[in-house]
């Protein structure tokens, strides 16, 4: 059987929605959808969706200080601005971005950074002509 899906969200288990819901509507311009409180909201992200989860606190660390944590998941953001510009831009927001790379015969700019509580999502251009250095 062949299941045909699409994507249509994806959540985020964070410790404080209230602070990320303000980054990625304030930093991308995504729109609420829907919020529940200190627990949920969710977020209007292009074509899909993003939720942000309040993680429950038997899945914290409480032997830690800091709020960022690692973990094994990128969300992409495909832009159409200039991505050295853009780059700076949230540098300037004091959003942590890393170098702006590519690789050979691959079409796209890209360029990581990571949200207040240390999720990782990469923005990426389409080369066209555009060289950001």
């Amino acid at each position: 059987m062949n299941i045909k899906a699409s994507l249509d969200t994806i959540i985020l288990y964070v410790h404080n929605v209230e602070n990320l819901k303000s980054f990625y509507s304030q930093t991308f311009g995504f729109s609420l959808i829907d919020e529940y409180g200190s627990l949920w909201a969710l977020l209007e992200a292009g074509q899909g969706k993003i939720g942000l989860h309040k993680i429950g606190d038997q899945y914290l660390d409480k032997s830690k200080s800091s709020l960022k944590f690692n973990n094994n998941t990128k969300i992409v953001f495909e832009i159409h601005e200039d991505i050295a510009q853009v780059r700076t831009h949230l540098i300037s927001q004091n959003i942590a971005m890393r170098d702006i790379k590519t690789f050979d015969d691959y079409d796209f700019w890209l360029c990581d950074g990571e949200d207040p509580e240390g999720n990782v999502f990469q923005l990426k251009q389409k080369k066209f002509l555009y060289r950001p250095f």
